[in-house]
C-alpha cells in the first residue's frame, strides 16, 4: 500500500480518483473543512501552509508512512507575497512538518508548477530551454523547485510545469467571449498552450508511478495554438461575436510535451479545440 499526501484541490481529487484504491491510501490537506463526498477517495485534514502550528499533527507516527506527495496548491492572489507563501515557504513548511524518517524515505514528491518560468518565444520550448526569473511568479516557482531538489531524496523530486488548465468548471474564457469583455492580442508571437484538467491529473498519476523519472516535465497538449485561432474558434462554437483585435507585444511561447510523451503519457485531448468542439456540440457524438 502506497500512502499519498495531497496538497491542493481539484487537480488532487482528480488524480486520486485515477489511482487504484487497493494500492493507494490518499490523505489530503486543505484549509477549509471538506464536504462529505462519497466519490472522493481522499481523507482530508484541515491545515494551512501559512500556519506551521496547523501542520503539527503531521509529526505523529501515523504519518511516518507517507511514501508519495503531490504538491499542487493555488495562491489566493497574484502578488509576490501570495506566491512566496504557497510555493517555496509552503513546501518548506510541509516537508519540515513531516517526520524526518518519512522525508528521507519518500519515493516520489511531485511539485506542480507552471510554464510561466519561460520567457516569450516563437521557438519551441522544452525542459532544457533557459528560464527567466524576473517575474515574481517565476521566482517563487523556481525557488520551490530548488527546495524540492535540496530536501527530498535524489531521484524522488519531480516538477511538472503545466500550461493553462481548461475543462469542466473552467469557463472564464467562454464567459468573457460571450460577454464581449475579451480582446484578442494581435500581431505575431501570440501562442496559447493548454492542457485539459483530466489530462493534467493523468500526468500526475503517471509521474507518481513512473520508474526513474527525470526531474522536470512540461505538461501540455500536443497543439499550441495561435491565440487568435483559439479565441475565434471558441466564439464561433458558443455563438458569440468574434472578439476585437488589440495589438500587443509578443508574449506567447510554444511548449513541447515530447519528454512527457516519451515517458509513456498521452493526452486524451491532443488539442483544446477537440474538447471544446465536443463539449459544445449538440447533440454530442
Amino acid at each position: 500500500m502506497n500512502t499519498l499526501l495531497l496538497v491542493g484541490g481539484d487537480l488532487c481529487i482528480r488524480t486520486a480518483r485515477i489511482l487504484e484504491r487497493a494500492q493507494w491510501k490518499c490523505i489530503g490537506l486543505r484549509r477549509s473543512p471538506a464536504s462529505p463526498d462519497g466519490e472522493d477517495p481522499i481523507t482530508w485534514h484541515q491545515a494551512d501552509l501559512q500556519d506551521p502550528a496547523s501542520l503539527s499533527f503531521l509529526s505523529d507516527e501515523a504519518f511516518s508512512g507517507v511514501s508519495h506527495i503531490l504538491y499542487a496548491p493555488s495562491p489566493d492572489g497574484r502578488t509576490a507575497a501570495h506566491y512566496e507563501s504557497v510555493y517555496p515557504l509552503g513546501l518548506t513548511t510541509l516537508l519540515r512538518s513531516l517526520p524526518c524518517q518519512c522525508v528521507a524515505r519518500l519515493r516520489r514528491c511531485i511539485l506542480v508548477g507552471s510554464s510561466v518560468v519561460w520567457p516569450p518565444s516563437d521557438d519551441w520550448i522544452n525542459e532544457d530551454s533557459p528560464v527567466q526569473g524576473t517575474d515574481f511568479r517565476a521566482r517563487a516557482l523556481l525557488d520551490a523547485e530548488a527546495v524540492l531538489q535540496a530536501t527530498v531524496p535524489q531521484g524522488a523530486g519531480v516538477t511538472l510545469r503545466l500550461s493553462g488548465l481548461y475543462g469542466p468548471g473552467r469557463m472564464q474564457l467562454i464567459k468573457g467571449l460571450q460577454a464581449g469583455t475579451i480582446t484578442v492580442p494581435d500581431g505575431p508571437g501570440h501562442w496559447a498552450n493548454r492542457i485539459h484538467i483530466d489530462d493534467a491529473a493523468r500526468a500526475c498519476a503517471h509521474l507518481l508511478t513512473l520508474d526513474n523519472p527525470q526531474q522536470l516535465y512540461i505538461g501540455t497538449d500536443n497543439c499550441p495554438l495561435a491565440t487568435s485561432e483559439l479565441y475565434d474558434t471558441l466564439a464561433r462554437l458558443v455563438g458569440a461575436p468574434a472578439a476585437p483585435r488589440q495589438f500587443q507585444a509578443p508574449k506567447g511561447k510554444r511548449l513541447s510535451n515530447a519528454r512527457l510523451r516519451a515517458s509513456g503519457w498521452e493526452p486524451v485531448w491532443p488539442s483544446a479545440l477537440d474538447w471544446y468542439e465536443y463539449a459544445f456540440s449538440d447533440p454530442k457524438p
